[in-house]
């Protein structure tokens, strides 16, 4: 019955995050500037496209993109199968961009919040806290625009999920088979994550760690079977990056932000932009009205509470504290950026990974709580879905120019129904709407707009969806208490037949 339950938790997110097209922007460009090039020409570099993003390298007379390449590569077998037929069907390159970040960014991530089920249900949450958890991560975080952009962030943070996913069932399975297996997956889902975006890189280390103490005990035997795993997984994403970065800038250890076009001053401080953390920032990104996470999904704001459940549960310390130690790290990393608020985006984007590591918390949390306590964490997490949507309806890359995104153009936008405007487009509102939301041919939209519907109305096929996803929950858990009362019957008229026989 739980796999039933992980498809509909999947289901609902992905059919979410596909509802919607965010056009371009430089950010995206550049990665699917890079996917083109190797597509269309054989090549990594994005000189025939380089004047739609500002987000590129210039090194030896080329331009690469700055980006790292994990994103643009995954999405190159799928733009390759799908150009033939979009080309036919006579639509342009943002079609081929909107099949992209849905089957690489918008399905990962949903079935990263499937994962979130399954660990928590691991871990001893009830169903319905393990639903509650991937929901709102899913759906009451940032990540649900992140999910619908071509951007590296939720792709990294679903790689992050798949590999503590491995990690934890190394603790559940001990097995020669399932060693090799989830060390495989392990070492692939952390490799891929860390060349998709190279901050990944420490987290991905946590887990790996987190894994191998979950071994030892176990002996050498078992570490060298998963240790063997972890290699067959991470060594041909190894060699994928430097290789890439070899072929790009002449060497396995450059990396395209070295010769940036735009952003040097950024680069050139500190460590790649990095420096320390510094406590305006910390204010700005947790709490500020520019670009605040917990004003935006308060319901982030609860989940530590949850930690303290987890590590007093059975042999679940050690996965409390990587948690708790990949959400430390992503918050550090965004307050020491000297660029920390992002450029055009909705919420800090840079700690939009540690998200999924938060939101575990919500299950053990949300499994003990009392009627009225749940009552509070359903309205936190409520709060946050129409925060949520508001941005995915309108944009998720609100002007940096904006000190208070929200107030000042998104919910403005949403309450008058203005949805998925271009700069082209009448508004019946302030000229400041007008800011850039198409970019390079690309025009957002959502499904309901491409089925004839117009405002607020296009979201009414989404609410369906949100419906009948509601519906099988339910009719699922009266299944399943229909079952349990036949076996009681049963095994209640067993037991009397056998006494009778006696």
């Amino acid at each position: 019955m739980n796999r039933v339950r992980l498809a509909v938790v999947a289901a609902t997110l992905l059919l979410s995050y596909a509802y919607f097209f965010q056009s371009g922007g430089w950010n995206q460009n550049s990665r699917f500037d890079l996917t083109r090039a190797i597509v269309e020409q054989r090549t990594i570099r994005i000189d025939s496209y380089h004047q739609n993003t500002g987000d590129k390298a210039f090194f030896r007379g080329h331009f690469y993109s700055t980006k790292a390449p994990g994103l643009a590569f995954a999405a190159v077998p799928v733009v390759a199968a799908a150009r033939p037929f979009v080309r036919a069907a006579g639509l342009g390159v943002d079609a081929l961009l909107y099949l992209a970040t849905v089957v690489t960014v918008a399905l990962p991530t949903a079935i990263a919040g499937a994962c979130l089920f399954q660990v928590a249900l691991t871990l001893g949450a009830s169903v319905g806290g393990a639903a509650f958890a991937a929901i709102a991560f899913g759906l009451a975080t940032p990540i649900w625009c992140y999910a619908t952009l071509f951007w590296g962030h939720a792709l990294a943070a679903a790689c992050l999920v798949f590999a503590f996913t491995a990690a934890v069932a190394l603790r559940e399975f001990d097995s020669p088979r399932c060693d090799f297996t989830f060390g495989a997956i392990l070492g692939l889902a952390t490799g891929w994550a860390a060349v998709t975006e190279y901050p990944a890189t420490p987290p991905a280390a946590m887990l790996v760690a987190l894994a191998l103490t979950h071994a030892w005990p176990d002996g050498r035997l078992r570490l060298l079977r998963i240790a063997t795993g972890l290699a067959a997984g991470v060594l041909p994403c190894l060699v994928v990056l430097l290789g890439y970065q070899y072929a790009t800038f002449g060497s396995p250890f450059r990396v395209g932000y070295m010769y940036t076009v735009n952003f040097a001053s950024t680069m050139n401080e500190g460590f790649m932009g990095l420096t320390y953390p510094k406590w305006y920032v910390l204010r700005e990104i947790l709490v500020g009205s520019y670009r605040g996470l917990l004003p935006l999904a308060p319901i982030v704001g609860v989940a530590p509470l949850g930690f303290v459940l987890l590590w007093k549960g059975v042999r679940a310390g050690k996965i409390a504290a990587v948690s708790i130690a990949i959400a430390v790290y992503y918050v550090l990393l965004n307050a020491a950026f000297r660029d920390w608020h992002g450029g055009m985006t909705y919420a800090p984007r840079h700690l939009s990974p540690a998200l999924p590591f938060l939101c575990i918390g919500l299950a053990p949390l949300w499994t003990r709580a009392t009627t009225a306590f749940r009552a509070l964490l359903g309205g936190l997490a409520l709060f946050g879905v129409v925060m949520s949507l508001i941005a995915v309806s309108t944009t998720p890359m609100p002007p940096e120019t904006l000190k208070s995104p929200v107030s000042d153009l998104l919910w403005p936008a949403f309450r008058v129904g203005d949805l998925s405007i271009s700069p082209v487009e009448s508004s019946s509102l302030d000229p400041k709407l007008h800011h850039l939301r198409t970019y390079a041919g690309y025009h957002p939209w959502n499904l309901g707009e491409r089925a004839g519907l117009s405002g607020l109305f296009s979201l009414a096929p989404l609410f369906a969806i949100w419906a009948g996803a509601a519906a099988a929950w339910v009719g699922l858990g009266r299944h399943e208490r229909d079952l349990e009362r036949y076996f009681e019957q049963v095994n209640g008229v067993r037991a009397i037949n056998f006494f009778l026989a006696k």
